[in-house]
């Protein structure tokens, strides 16, 4: 029997928007990335895209001196991968949150639900990303619903099949991916 797997598309797609940084910004950054997984039809859960979108322009908002930030949103070979820029020189960094504090999340869902994330330095100041890569086919039978990926059942390995890295004081790292806290200096 003779099988055909998916095709995905293999041109480049992208959009690019400026947000001003008012109480609106993660709400039009929402809304614009999901009109783009529409438009451009592309393979990903987009519950979870928009949720990480949601987070890194709140961070920028967040820690944001300027009155813009700009949205990138690229979609090719197999992953959608989503940039928010702002003028700030100081890099995110991954928090372990207990419990009952209020902020300090945010990054952990990005760290948890996106095959890779990192931030990069502009000339401007940074960015930072995360890429979903693109599931497969729905089977038949499933109700159009495509499985999740699942942790790797090997030991040693953490989600996605990555090398688990223990620190220790207990954050757990993934690689390969640049490291939470970007390579650079930190406020």
């Amino acid at each position: 029997m003779i099988t055909r797997a998916p095709i995905y598309p293999t041109e480049l797609h992208s959009r690019r928007v400026r947000l001003s940084t008012g109480p609106l910004a993660a709400a039009e950054a929402r809304d614009q990335v999901r009109a783009a997984i529409r438009a451009w039809d592309v393979p990903v859960d987009p519950d979870v895209a928009i949720l990480l979108t949601s987070e890194l322009v709140t961070n920028a908002i967040k820690h944001e001196a300027g009155e813009t930030i700009t949205l990138f949103i690229t979609c090719t070979y197999g992953h959608l991968r989503v940039d928010v820029h702002d003028t700030s020189r100081f890099f995110p960094v991954l928090l372990d949150a207990s419990g009952d504090e209020e902020f300090g999340r945010g990054l952990c869902l990005v760290d948890s639900l996106a095959d890779k994330w990192g931030c990069d330095l502009t000339p401007d100041g940074k960015a930072v990303y995360f890429t979903l890569g693109f599931r497969p086919a729905a089977a038949p039978g499933t109700g159009g619903h495509r499985p999740r990926s699942v942790a790797s059942p090997r030991p040693g390995m953490a989600s996605r099949g990555r090398p688990a890295v223990t620190r220790p004081y207990g954050t757990l790292l993934r690689f390969p991916r640049k490291s939470p806290r970007c390579d650079g200096p930190q406020g």
